[in-house]
């Protein structure tokens, strides 16, 4: 289960734009946090398909639910697509669709949780969770279950919220392209980072993306 998941979370990233000026690079810097995030927060996310709204607790994964809060608090899922969605399994987004974004984000890792939250939430329907490629990887890319994915629980993946309203538009999303390649005839991992919404906008244009998000 891993490796399947394995296959949609980021390749390497490659920062783009090897000729940018010095005064962009200097525009490049390490985002930093807003203030402390709350023990408790909803986002809600706009979508091309509606809206929906997710809850999210420290106390189900204090690191994620803070590396959320922080993605969103600096808009980094505004414009994003659902690049992975595989019908009665999961929808998954997190590739910014500015790819200097989206290389500045996608190194920033976070630790696993440790210890284990007490009051940890299992992979059921609803629930939104990292993405992993192996220990301490978190970093941009989420997934919401579409169906409940016990199984997912003995492989790290701790989810830190689930959604409160607007399931059945999570359920909506588009899912005919399927899984990424070799698999599927989803978007490449490498291209969609190296070259965000131009590469979806030509190639993946019936991929629902995330209008807004934004901490209720």
């Amino acid at each position: 289960m891993r490796n399947r998941l394995g296959l949609a979370v980021m390749a390497v990233a490659l920062l783009a734009g090897c000729g940018a000026t010095k005064q962009e690079e200097k525009k490049a810097e390490a985002p930093k946090p807003k203030g402390p995030p709350p023990a408790e927060y909803k986002v809600r996310f706009e979508t091309t398909k509606g809206p929906f709204v997710v809850e999210v607790k420290r106390e189900w994964a204090p690191r994620g639910a803070d590396h959320f809060y922080e993605l969103v608090s600096e808009g980094f899922y505004n414009g994003v697509r659902f690049h992975r969605v595989i019908r009665g399994f999961v929808a998954q987004f997190g590739i910014n669709p500015n790819p200097k974004t989206n290389a500045l984000w996608s190194t920033t890792y976070i630790p696993d949780e440790s210890p284990a939250p007490a009051k940890r939430l299992k992979n059921k329907k609803g629930t939104i969770t990292f993405a992993v490629r192996g220990a301490n990887t978190r970093a941009t890319q989420v997934f919401l279950n579409l169906r409940d994915n016990l199984d997912l629980d003995k492989s790290g993946f701790v989810p830190f919220g689930r959604v409160v309203e607007g399931m059945e538009v999570v359920e909506k999303l588009y899912y005919s392209y399927g899984e990424l390649p070799p698999r599927g005839s989803g978007p490449e991992p490498e291209k969609s980072e190296m070259m965000g919404e131009d590469y979806f906008a030509r190639s993946f244009a019936r991929l629902d993306k995330i209008e807004r998000a934004v901490v209720e």
